[in-house]
Formats: C-alpha cells, sequence, structure tokens
C-alpha cells in the first residue's frame, strides 16, 4: 500500500547548489559571534546548501541550556544576509512557526519529541495552512513508523507540499555504538511506501560522536537518501549542547569531500542486463524459500496437533537451543551473518509458536463443544 500524499520535488525547494543536499550549523546558535563565524566558514567550504541552528531547545531535564530563544532568529536572518546561505530552525509550537515565518526563516522541521505527540503537530499544521515552506518532520524517539507517517500525512494535509521526512535514529535500551540506533529497515519501508518523499538523514544525533559521523553517512547515501543534516561549529569543544557530535566547518568538508555517490540506476545494458539475470536467480530462490516455509509450516501444524492430543506444552526450550546452536553454526559454514540468522530464527520460531497455540485453542473450543452437546 503506497502513502497518497502530494509532495513537490527537492529541486523546487529552495536554491540547493550542491548535491547530495548538505544542512549543517551548531546545534545551538549561543551567540551571534558564534553563529555567524560559523555560517561563514560553512559557506566558505562551498559544500553546504542551508544553514541550520537551534533556537529553541527542548531539553531532557530542566535547568539545561534550553536554547537561545527568539533573538536568535535575527542572527539567523543576519547569517543569511551575509552568506546568501537559506536557513532552517526547528519548531515545536504555533508560536515558534509564527516567528519563524515573521524572521524570514526558509525551512521548518518538527523535532522526533514533537512528531511523537499528534496533538502537537496538528497544532503545528493548523497554523501552517495556506503557507507555502518547506517542512522536514523528523522520526518519532521510538521506533513507530506510523506514528512518523501520521506526522507527514498531518502537515501534507495542512496544504505542505515541500515535504520531506529526516531520519535521526530511535531510541533503544540496548548499549551500542550509537547514540539512536539507525533501524534502516524503518526508513527503508517510509521510502518504500512513498518513493518520492526526500529522506534527509541525520548522523548526528544517530551517532552521538563525530568520529562515526562518515560512516553513517556513507551509508545513509548508499541508501539513496537525499541529503544529511549535520551539526557544525566553530569549536565544538566549548559548545554548550551536543558538543561531541558537532564538527568543525573545515571537518564538515572534508567529510562531504569524501563521499562515493552512487545514482539509483544506471543505463549501462550490459549492466541493466547483468542485473535482470541475478534478480530472476533471486527471485526463484525467494519463491522455493516460501515454498519450503509453507511445508515447514504444515510440519509445524502436525507438531502442534500432536502435543495437543497427548498434552504436552508448545514450548519446549531444550529444543529451541537446539535448534539455535544447529543452525547458527551452519549459517556461520555459509557466511550468515550471526544476528541476521538469530533473528530470522526467532521470526520462525515465532510463527511456529502462534500456530500451534492456534490449534491448541481449538482444540480446546472443540472440546468445549462437543461436551455441551453432550449434555
Amino acid at each position: 500500500m503506497k502513502l497518497n500524499l502530494n509532495i513537490q520535488p527537492l529541486s523546487s525547494w529552495v536554491n540547493i547548489k550542491n548535491e547530495p543536499l548538505i544542512i549543517s550549523g551548531p546545534c545551538s546558535a549561543e551567540t551571534e559571534e558564534q553563529l555567524l563565524a560559523t555560517a561563514h566558514l560553512l559557506a566558505a567550504t562551498g559544500k553546504v546548501s542551508v544553514l541550520r541552528a537551534g533556537i529553541w531547545k527542548p531539553r531532557t531535564r530542566p535547568g539545561e541550556f534550553e536554547g537561545i530563544g527568539s533573538i536568535g532568529l535575527e542572527w539567523l536572518k543576519k547569517a543569511k544576509q551575509e552568506t546568501g546561505l537559506p536557513t532552517a530552525v526547528e519548531v515545536a509550537t504555533a508560536k515558534h512557526v509564527e516567528e519563524a515565518l515573521a524572521s524570514g526563516v526558509d525551512i521548518l522541521w518538527i523535532g522526533a519529541r514533537s512528531t511523537a505527540n499528534p496533538f502537537t503537530v496538528q497544532e503545528i499544521a493548523d497554523v501552517l495552512k495556506g503557507v507555502d515552506i518547506p517542512v522536514l518532520v523528523k522520526n518519532p524517539v521510538n521506533p513507530d513508523l506510523s506514528l512518523w507517517i501520521g506526522a507527514l500525512e498531518r502537515i501534507n494535509n495542512a496544504g505542505i507540499t515541500k515535504l520531506g521526512a529526516i531520519h535521526r535514529g530511535f531510541s533503544s535500551y540496548e548499549k551500542s555504538a550509537f547514540r539512536n540506533e539507525p533501524m534502516w529497515e524503518l526508513a527503508i519501508q517510509l521510502k518504500t511506501l512513498c518513493p518520492e518523499l526526500p529522506i534527509i538523514n541525520d548522523p548526528s544525533h544517530i551517532c552521538g560522536n563525530r568520529e562515526l559521523i562518515p560512516y553513517i553517512s556513507q551509508k545513509a547515501l548508499d541508501l539513496d537518501m537525499q541529503g544529511l543534516m549535520i551539526e557544525s561549529h566553530i569549536d565544538p569543544s566549548v559548545a554548550w549542547t551536543d558538543a561531541k557530535q558537532q564538527v568543525t566547518p573545515a571537518a564538515l568538508a572534508e567529510i562531504v569531500e569524501r563521499f562515493s555517490l552512487r545514482k539509483p540506476e544506471s543505463k549501462n545494458e550490459e549492466f541493466v542486463d547483468k542485473l535482470a539475470d541475478l534478480r530472476k536467480q533471486i527471485d526463484k530462490i525467494d519463491d522455493l524459500m516460501i515454498q519450503k516455509l509453507g511445508e515447514r509450516m504444515a510440519i509445524i501444524e502436525k507438531i502442534g496437533e500432536y502435543k495437543r492430543d497427548n498434552n504436552v506444552t508448545i514450548l519446549q526450550v531444550n529444543r529451541w537451543d537446539e535448534i539455535i546452536n544447529k543452525r547458527s553454526a551452519f549459517a556461520k559454514a555459509v557466511k550468515l551473518d550471526l544476528n541476521f540468522t538469530e533473528k530470522f530464527l526467532e521470526l520462525i520460531h515465532n510463527e511456529s509458536i502462534r500456530k500451534q497455540t492456534e490449534i491448541m485453542n481449538l482444540g480446546e473450543e472443540l472440546s468445549n463443544i462437543e461436551e455441551a452437546s453432550a449434555k
């Protein structure tokens, strides 16, 4: 099922000088001098198309720096006048939108915390009616694709056709190298549902540290994302917010310079023919896999009936451990990733349990019906 969104192409948004689109600037506008100095250095790289800065900063706990406030919009306006760079800010309330529009901000984005609240998104959507401005919607804090889609739909329903998404990763209890887990599959699902929707990756918030930014940025571009939002500060070591994930303008230029830019498709006939042949091979294997999974589930149904008739529990931990150990060893031998193998086996196992549970419950219902009839 495809999303029915009315969207203009990214090229119609602002005067984008570079491809991919690079949106950069400090996490927070701290002082006029800091913002202007950073803006001039970013413009001088020739790599940046849009200047961003946090004006209002929704923080996790009170007492932390929550943004310089509306005065920062005047600094942004001055930075735009001096550098020629279009500007972008995050908005979280209707008042933010009104002030940003009045100050001539070129692009708005809705943050992850706001996306998670449909009331907030609708409030922003209501004040955007009749306005022609690009709006980017970050994914919600938690991995909820429907919530992300709902926010995009609300903004689009308000008449905003210059619409895009920002993939900034998702909160997770599991510790990893990332501040927010990329969960690329959710961004890919969104792109599949709406191929024309521009998706901008935010490696700064995914990584949480500057060292991983080049890796995540390249991966995002390889997945055909249209741009990157990377936080940059004239001196990250003294930044008031998120110091570890910001890079200097010079470092940003170096990161962008090293990108390998790949096209989503090729018109080379030899390539097209070879790719078509390889895809036919994959199709045959996919059909065979589905057929074998069907045969496996048919056996699972027989096992469920046999367990039911012999009053045996569905879950047998020893058998599950045996499957994991044997299949994982085999998967390693054929060079399959262990994490992928375990997730794949878990999906199959969960479906097996569901089917056996269904059979057990059906058997109990039939028994109850038979007993009632006998009475």
